[in-house]
Parts: structure tokens; C-alpha cells; sequence
């Protein structure tokens, strides 16, 4: 891992995740989480404060040590009780059918393989657990989509591997899901990175 991806880009990401228009998601998207959680992604802890006391304890996975101290500071008047892990959510260090949700926020798109990060959060939800997400990726128009094709390969590199691309909602039907609600649109900003997923999924 170069200077950039260490320092920088977490410092970046952390800016950029900071933005106001998205606090109204993770606020509906946090209020959902219940009893033990999961969260993939958990990045410089910007979700955390929002827990209610309706959650026993979060399990929060990154593999950003940078990240995880920003995340760290967050927690640290935060209830419930945080445990920050650093590590690959292809990898979860957690047992079979062990917690109640897991919240994924605008992680999906930078992970290397999806499908097996999707594939460890249906592992480690109960059968009655649920996935609380919101994510951007592939839009309707085939003409944002196109953009969307052109610019990833540029945006992965200098974005931490961010794709603009995937399929959110049929990517996490393809892995065991059902979509309970799933709500799209844009937010604002340019249409290629702003088309959102936000909803609620439960193993098959």
C-alpha cells in the first residue's frame, strides 16, 4: 500500500463522506439497526453516533487502520458499547448466524469482490437478520450508464477502487436476498455518482 492509499485517501474519504446530503440516509438507514450489528465499512465512524438504544453492541470492519482511529475517536462517547475491527469484509471474524443486522453504507462499491462480501453478510445474519443499506451505483438511463462504464476505470484508481457501476440491488438478490424495500434515485450532484439504493434485505 502506497503513501496515497494509507495517508491520503483516507483523510479524503472522510471529507468527502462528510457531506450533508448524505446524513439524511444514514439516519434512515441506522434508525433500522437493532440487538447486535455488523457494520462493513465503517470508516472514520461516521454512522456510529447515530445507534439508537435499541442496538446492544456494533461490530465495525475496515480495512483502514487510519480510518479506524478517525472511527475510534467517534466512539468514544457513543453508545452502544463499538468494536472496531480492522480487517477485509470479504473476511468477516465473526460466527455463523451471530448478529441481528448489518448496515452497509456506500461500502459495496470499493470492495474487490462483492459477491463474497454480500455472501459473508448472509453468513453472519441470524435467518431473521437484516441487511440495511444505501449504496449508489448502476443507473436506469443508458445513457448515465454509459458515463458511468467510461469514468470507473479512472474513478476506482484515484477513489480507493470505487466502482460507479455495479448493480446494487440485483447484486444483492444474486447472493441470497429479498429485497423488503429498496427505494432509487439521485441525489444531488453529477448523475454518475449519484444514483442511489437505499433499502432493506433479508436472507432467503
Amino acid at each position: 500500500m502506497g503513501f496515497y492509499d494509507k495517508h491520503i485517501l483516507p483523510r479524503l474519504t472522510h471529507l468527502a463522506m462528510r457531506q450533508e446530503q448524505l446524513t439524511p440516509y444514514r439516519r434512515r438507514v441506522v434508525s433500522g439497526a437493532e440487538g447486535r450489528v455488523l457494520e462493513i465499512g465503517v470508516g472514520s465512524g461516521l454512522n456510529l453516533p447515530l445507534y439508537s438504544d435499541k442496538v446492544e453492541r456494533v461490530f465495525g470492519v475496515d480495512p483502514s487502520a487510519e480510518l479506524l482511529r478517525i472511527a475510534a475517536n467517534a466512539a468514544g462517547g457513543a453508545q452502544p458499547d463499538v468494536e472496531l475491527i480492522e480487517g477485509l469484509a470479504e473476511t468477516v471474524p465473526l460466527e455463523d448466524a451471530s448478529v441481528d443486522c448489518v448496515v452497509v453504507t456506500w461500502s459495496l462499491c470499493s470492495v474487490t469482490d462483492p459477491q463474497k462480501v454480500v455472501g459473508e453478510v448472509r453468513r453472519v445474519l441470524k435467518p431473521t437478520g437484516r441487511l440495511l443499506f444505501v449504496e449508489h451505483g448502476l443507473a436506469p438511463e443508458h445513457s448515465v450508464r454509459r458515463w458511468q462504464d467510461r469514468l470507473t476505470p479512472i474513478w476506482r484508481r484515484c477513489a480507493g477502487n470505487c466502482h460507479l457501476n455495479r448493480p446494487v440491488a440485483l447484486l444483492i438478490e444474486d447472493c441470497g436476498f429479498r429485497m423488503e424495500r429498496l427505494d432509487t434515485g439521485y441525489a444531488k450532484g453529477p448523475k454518475p455518482i449519484t444514483f442511489m439504493y437505499e433499502g432493506v434485505a433479508r436472507p432467503n
